[in-house]
């Protein structure tokens, strides 16, 4: 059976599954670890595949610390190997979490965020039992810029915990976008 293009759009577009056993992800690009040590902070952080109930993994530990204006660590990823994703098919960012019972974000850059401080964010809660969480493109807040959303340029997503002191323990088995 030949499929459409109507087809190919209403299916997931998977931007990592877990498969690699690395920090690689199955779009071409690489997972990596930040914290607020890059601005002064002293939050701590590790990302390193598991496997957590049955479930192939990345598992983003550490402490967030509010000392020297810090407050974050994070998992980011690019949505492409190089260049900008374009998700105007799509309606949002599907995840598939594992976490400690926190509060945590997800934060989209795009081609407009220019300054490390600026992002669309939206909270989600990690229950200490794996969820497929739904976040629409539509929930995501403007954080330190003016320029509306833009869908069609995405560059990087950002699993994070921030602002507050913390143990961060949450795991990603999945990220995709889905279209309604």
């Amino acid at each position: 059976m030949e499929r459409t293009l109507t087809d190919f759009i209403s299916s997931p577009l998977v931007i990592d599954d877990r498969t690699s056993g690395s920090l690689d992800a199955v779009n071409g690009a690489y997972w990596r670890v930040v914290t607020d040590t890059v601005m002064g902070g002293e939050s701590l952080a590790s990302l390193v595949p598991a496997v957590v109930g049955g479930r192939h993994c990345l598992r983003l530990g550490g402490a967030v610390s509010l000392a020297n204006n810090g407050g974050f660590v994070q998992a980011s990823l690019n949505f492409c190997e190089s260049g900008l994703l374009d998700a105007g098919a799509y309606s949002g960012i599907e995840i598939d979490i594992f976490g400690n019972g926190e509060m945590y974000n997800l934060h989209l850059r795009t081609d407009d965020t220019r300054i490390v401080w600026q992002s669309y964010r939206a909270c989600f809660h990690a229950k200490p039992a794996w969820q497929t969480i739904r976040i629409s493109f539509e929930s995501f807040q403007k954080y330190r810029i003016d320029t509306t959303f833009d869908k069609s340029k995405l560059r990087r997503l950002g699993v994070v915990a921030i602002g507050r002191i913390m143990q961060a323990d949450v795991c990603i088995a999945r990220v995709s976008l889905y279209h309604n």
